[in-house]
């Protein structure tokens, strides 16, 4: 048995899947795989928010307890992260709307910089749900965020890291 993961991002008005994105870019564009260089981000101002889901598929009995962190790349004067992956007063399964450079009212925990104890993102809105056959994680949602002492051009690269039990 073995549970196959990948990251799907959602874009557009439409909700638009890209399947199995091959970068988490965050940029000045409601797009996937995001080339920086493009698209980015003015000093003191939000990237786009970024929605995706952990798809699952394979042949397995259970996959749950999910995580996500950040492993590596140290975050520059004025920057950070926000994600609504919790372990403590989960909201549930969040509904998706367009992408927006605003500031997110959906992410707005600090995204963890070591592995969490218990899950912080949830499957059927809750952390303790499962899946036993394909299917999808809640809607992950991250934005970075700048300020106006953030470096300019900075390239500062971040490692995530997503982790599931499975059986």
């Amino acid at each position: 048995m073995a549970a196959s993961g990948q990251l799907d991002e959602f874009n557009t008005v439409s909700e638009t899947q890209n399947a199995n994105v091959t970068n988490c870019n965050f940029g000045s564009n409601d797009s996937h795989n995001i080339v920086v260089a493009t698209y980015p981000i003015t000093v003191g101002e939000n990237s786009f928010e970024k929605y995706w889901k952990m798809a699952f598929s394979g042949t397995f009995n259970s996959v749950d307890n999910l995580k996500v962190w950040k492993v590596s790349g140290a975050y520059v004067t004025g920057e950070g992260i926000d994600t609504n992956a919790r372990e403590a007063t989960y909201g549930g399964a969040e509904t998706f709307v367009t992408p927006t450079q605003t500031t997110s009212t959906k992410a707005t925990q600090v995204l963890p910089i070591a592995e969490p104890t218990g899950a912080n993102l949830g499957i059927a809105g809750s952390l303790s749900g499962s899946l036993s056959a394909a299917g999808s994680s809640d809607y992950l949602l991250m934005q970075l965020q700048t300020t106006g002492s953030t470096p300019v051009g900075d390239g500062n690269q971040k490692v995530f890291r997503f982790q599931w039990d499975e059986s």
